[in-house]
């Protein structure tokens, strides 16, 4: 290792596409492996908002997970499509994380815009995200590590086409996200009663 990798470590990622039939546990085992610290909280951040189809993964994929919160141990859900975390709110948002969640390990959670052939693929990465820079927008860096899914194509009016991005996918690539995360749960449950 040289000074430059110190310095300037590279990100780790990975890409699963999200209708193979092993993408939920390799997502959950991918995780669990990169979060940097398993005894402290897991603060989920899902990005995004309900008033455009394509941004609209992060906060379905945190109503999913909402819906299920009754079942989830070790995760902190931010952002559904009633409460959405986006650009307006985003720094108060992280905030009140950090208030509550002090040391947390955090997961951002986006949609993003790719090339054609990436359509439907979950980039699993290491180190922070940053949100809204497909549509121009500066907005604080988030994460330890991130979940952006590709839900369309980019180059050209990317708010018009995050606007005309097909729900199908969105809804998929969410529910398969947030069966990754459950299963996350369950693991980080599991090894946390093996050491007690």
């Amino acid at each position: 290792m040289n000074l430059k990798d110190i310095l300037f470590p590279k990100k780790q990622e990975k890409r699963f596409y999200y209708a193979e039939k092993t993408a939920t546990l390799k997502i959950a085992k991918t995780l669990k492996e990169w979060i940097p610290k398993q005894e402290k909280d897991i603060v989920v951040v899902c990005i995004g908002t309900d008033r455009s189809t394509g941004d609209s993964l992060g906060p379905m994929v945190g109503t999913l997970l909402k819906d299920q919160s009754l079942n989830l141990n070790n995760l902190y859900i931010y952002g559904t499509l009633d409460q959405p975390v986006h650009a307006k709110n985003l720094e108060e948002q992280l905030e009140v994380i950090s208030e509550k969640h002090p040391d947390a390990n955090i997961l951002a959670i986006d949609a993003c815009l790719g090339k054609q052939s990436s359509i439907g693929s979950i980039i699993i990465g290491s180190g922070p995200m940053k949100p809204g820079a497909a549509v121009q927008k500066h907005l604080p860096e988030i994460g330890d590590l991130y979940i952006s899914a590709v839900v369309n194509i980019s180059g050209y009016m990317e708010y018009f086409v995050l606007q005309n991005t097909r729900l199908s996918i969105v809804m998929n690539m969410a529910k398969e996200i947030a069966h990754a995360l459950r299963l996350l749960d369950h693991l980080v449950s599991k090894e946390k009663k093996a050491t007690k």
